[in-house]
């Protein structure tokens, strides 16, 4: 969808950009923070990179996984490795999720391509989109039934280190929470309004007319007002 002018702007919009543009980009800032490690990791160095250099990544990744803000949002984080980057794991998930009764727990698939339950990352849009050269990915909202079992977004940047795609540094964001921390400032707009990603589907909304995962394509009777540089934009009736 894209952003158009010539009407009066709504009260209150002003605000939920701001809110929305400081919490998503505050998620994207933690994904450049792991980013950043992660290709200090698989930099070369002689050697090809194993698994056991990505364990440096834990302390960083657990950090964003406790306490409030931003932490708070997020369920799991980490990064998922292209197919064939380490020596020791064609595929490979440094990916770690919260738990409410201890320290955060590693998700574990099964990346085994001769099994029947396979784990192929590669064709999710959270992984593809970076690929192609997105730098900023918002996936969702979707069921994820591998990893949270709750309504989700995912959010990724590339992971690049000399000039080659190294992977995808991600994190989920559970919808409930998202919905939960945006629903206040949308409801003070005077009108039907809601937030979609760059694909147009529906994150959150004001009005039952429009629920999280409904797509909305045509912008034809509708402002769209972009969320800073993010791949996200506030919608409202005109």
């Amino acid at each position: 969808m894209t952003a158009q002018a010539g009407y009066e702007d709504l009260p209150h919009t002003a605000g939920v950009l701001t809110l929305v543009g400081d919490m998503v980009g505050g998620v994207f800032a933690s994904l450049r923070e792991v980013r950043d490690a992660t290709a200090r990791c698989v930099a070369p160095r002689g050697r090809r990179t194993v698994t056991a250099d990505l364990a440096v990544l834990r302390p960083l990744l657990w950090g964003r996984l406790t306490g409030g803000g931003v932490a708070a949002l997020i369920a799991g984080i980490g990064f998922i490795a292209a197919p064939g980057l380490l020596a020791d794991a064609p595929w490979y998930l440094e990916w770690w999720q919260e738990n409410p009764g201890g320290d955060p727990v590693q998700l574990l698939r099964d990346l085994d391509p001769s099994s029947s339950a396979f784990y192929d990352y590669t064709h999710w849009e959270w992984y593809s989109g970076p690929l192609s050269g997105a730098e900023r990915t918002i996936c969702g909202p979707y069921v994820d039934y591998l990893c949270t079992d709750e309504y989700s977004l995912t959010m990724s940047v590339p992971v690049v280190t000399g000039g080659v795609f190294a992977g995808v540094a991600a994190a989920d964001v559970l919808v409930r929470r998202f919905e939960g921390a945006v629903l206040p400032a949308l409801r003070e707009i005077p009108a039907p309004a809601f937030l979609v990603n760059s694909g147009g589907r529906v994150v959150a909304s004001n009005t039952a007319r429009w629920v999280a995962g409904d797509l909305c394509r045509d912008a034809g009777s509708f402002a769209v007002r972009p969320v800073r540089d993010l791949p996200l934009s506030l919608v409202t009736e005109k």
